[in-house]
């Protein structure tokens, strides 16, 4: 029999039977039990299937970032097969992995209650214990459709419809086949340690005008210890969730009066504005002018800009005086337009334009989840007008900045992702590559790891995107810095060049929370809610353990304001212990209590959020002790300690 010459991981070569299953050359070689497929040249595919030219082969076992993926869309199989088998006429639809786990989206005239979810569950275990071979099989288009259309599966039909090619694979465990590219796990009985965490609603396809489906939610790991530990996570993340904690501390609500459009209560105002004045004053420092532009334009600016091609589905329109206007989804074009107010020279580049204008964009309502994905919000938004010389000084004071304001939130931990040039955009290859390779130097110089990440970049510009770990260890991207040469060519932007003649100026985009509203959510699960002293709404609340302190304690309370600390009185005739626990609830960094000794001696009995009590001291010294904690640098410097 004729031979194929096989390079294995550690670079070695051997020949094998051409036409053997890579799971008996594994086999031959003794592999690591623990492999559930492998690369051919680099791609996944499954242990059966057969060596049938010269190629490299690498092996992925199940712990492995692959092997987890493999293990997650398995699991979602095996889900669907219980489903079905507890629920006849049920159709399956999609079922992907998505980070942390998989879905699967079901049409079904009964909607999956708690109850079903754990029937489903102890179905999947059953089948998992019967060790059910999962085999692929490649069919013909035709031959496919006219299976699950005699099935009832109306779905895989238009999903059959539309795939070019005219074989397909499909997979099989049992009785129980679907269509889907692979690669799968060799048996059912290497799913063992799975979860289904939860069911929600979903559009066909995510458009809003399809039929909308049942999503069942699930996750699964290699072993039942790393499934613990991603539960105990999970269980930690539902109690960080910034919508129960808005509602729970009063800081924001919403009401399907204006659709996925936050409404912001006094205390939600006060931390949102508090993020606001933070980055103010850090652009009095690193040469920024703040700006406002206005909310509406003429819909020839969105088309001049490009935004009317690339991005109308998620903008708001309006006519006024038989002309249709749009609501700015990003105030970039409006900045052109103070850039071309007056003529520019080299010495006055470069330009920083700040600007905390409101914005809106349409979100569909399936992809809208509290603060982190609105419609109306403001950034923390910026443009940069720049000689082509002087990127590499904006670039890093750029990242001199952001890593300045996440070491603020303790944010610690960053990872970074160069985007380039997309299927559709504006400009020259040429002035693409320009930018793409300008922007990999920047990081380079500064000793920044990145990974590429292929053409996610914006439509008129490459950009690096910065994505921060909170402390349940989740990717939440927020810094974004775009370098754009086609806005300045659009709006014939030009600066009077040492020569003389007239040039064209580069405009960076740059955002650093990102959206204030989106960033407020991912902080207030940062923290659980316990935000620090200079960003806490309520700084200290002042308790008196009995009625005959409350002269003293107002006193106390007026002189707190008057220095400026936000504080509260709560001089209810409560036990002592009561108010305590809501002070915990609401997690106010600090108490004052005030006794009878606190009154005679002029101090109070300070207590620190986490239960802590402290030495007792007049108002003066106290407040004295706290002013290092109250400003926003304090995160600096616990950020260098940690």
């Amino acid at each position: 029999m004729e031979a194929v010459r096989i390079t294995l991981p550690d670079g070695k070569t051997v020949e094998v039977q051409r036409g053997l299953k890579i799971q008996d050359v594994a086999s031959s070689l003794g592999v690591n039990s623990d492999v559930v497929a492998a690369k051919v040249d680099g791609v996944p595919v499954d242990l059966d299937r057969v060596l049938s030219r010269d190629c490299a082969l690498d092996w992925i076992p199940l712990d492995s970032p692959d092997g987890v993926e493999i293990l997650r869309h398995s699991t979602a199989h095996l889900m669907a097969q219980a489903v079905q088998s507890l629920f006849p006429g049920t159709q399956v639809t999609i079922g992907p992995t998505i980070e942390h786990g998989f879905y699967y989206d079901f049409k079904r005239d009964q909607p999956f209650t708690s109850e079903d979810l754990e029937r489903i569950e102890a179905k999947m275990r059953e089948l998992a214990a019967e060790n059910l071979k999962v085999t692929r099989e490649e069919w013909s288009r035709e031959a496919a459709q006219a299976m699950f259309r005699l099935m009832g599966e109306e779905y895989k039909v238009e999903i059959l419809r539309e795939i070019p090619e005219e074989t397909v694979s499909l997979y099989r465990q049992g009785d129980w086949i679907d269509l889907c590219r692979g690669p799968h796990v060799p048996s059912t009985g290497i799913i063992r340690a799975f979860k289904l965490t939860s069911v929600a609603g979903a559009y066909w396809r995510g458009d809003e005008k399809n039929e909308m489906l049942q999503r069942i939610y699930g996750t699964s790991f290699p072993t039942e210890e790393a499934l613990r530990e991603y539960l105990k996570l999970l269980e930690e993340a539902k109690n960080r969730d910034h919508r129960r904690l808005g509602r729970e501390l009063d800081l924001f609500s919403f009401h399907p009066i204006a659709p996925a459009s936050p409404f912001f209560h006094p205390k939600g105002a006060l931390v949102y504005n508090e993020l606001i004045s933070y980055m103010r004053r850090l652009y009095l420092r690193y040469g920024y002018q703040e700006v406002i532009t206005p909310q509406i334009f003429d819909v020839e600016l969105w088309h001049r800009s490009g935004h009317y091609d690339h991005f109308r589905d998620n903008m708001y329109f309006t006519r006024i005086d038989e002309r249709e206007f749009g609501v700015k989804p990003m105030n970039c074009p409006g900045h052109t337009f103070i850039y071309a107010s007056k003529k520019r020279s080299y010495r006055d580049l470069p330009l920083r334009y700040a600007d905390f204008g409101r914005l809106h964009r349409y979100e569909k309502s399936g992809v809208t989840a509290g603060l982190t994905r609105v419609r109306s919000f403001s950034q923390d938004d910026a443009h940069i007008f720049c000689a082509p010389e002087q990127i590499e000084t904006e670039m890093t004071n750029l990242l001199k900045m952001l890593r300045e304001v996440y070491r603020t939130f303790q944010f610690t931990e960053m990872q970074v992702k160069l985007s380039t040039r997309p299927e559709h955009y504006m400009g020259s290859v040429e002035a693409w590559a320009h930018a793409e390779a300008s922007l990999a130097e920047s990081l380079k110089r500064e000793g920044v790891d990145y990974q590429v990440n292929p053409g996610d970049g914006a439509f008129y510009g490459p950009k690096i995107d910065f994505v921060i770990l909170d402390a349940l260890r989740r990717g939440w991207q927020l810094a974004t810095i775009q370098l754009d040469f086609s806005m300045p060519e659009r709006f014939d932007l030009t600066y009077v060049g040492p020569d003389g003649t007239e040039k064209r100026p580069v405009m960076i985009h740059r955002a650093i929370l990102g959206s204030i509203e989106r960033f407020l959510g991912i902080l207030i699960e940062h923290c659980g809610g316990a935000f620090p002293l200079w960003l806490a709404p309520v700084q200290i609340r002042i308790l008196t353990v009995t009625d005959q302190q409350k002269d003293y304690a107002q006193g106390v309370f007026r002189e707190l304001t008057a220095m400026g600390w936000r504080a509260e009185l709560d001089d209810r005739n409560e036990k002592l212990g009561y108010k305590i626990r809501e002070v915990q609830l609401e997690k106010v960094p600090y108490a004052a209590v005030i006794g009878d000794r606190e009154v005679r001696d002029s101090t109070i009995a300070p207590r620190r959020r986490g239960g802590e009590n402290l030495k007792p001291a007049s108002v003066k010294d106290f407040m004295e002790m706290l002013k290092t904690e109250a400003a926003p640098e304090a995160g600096n410097d616990r950020a260098a300690q940690s």
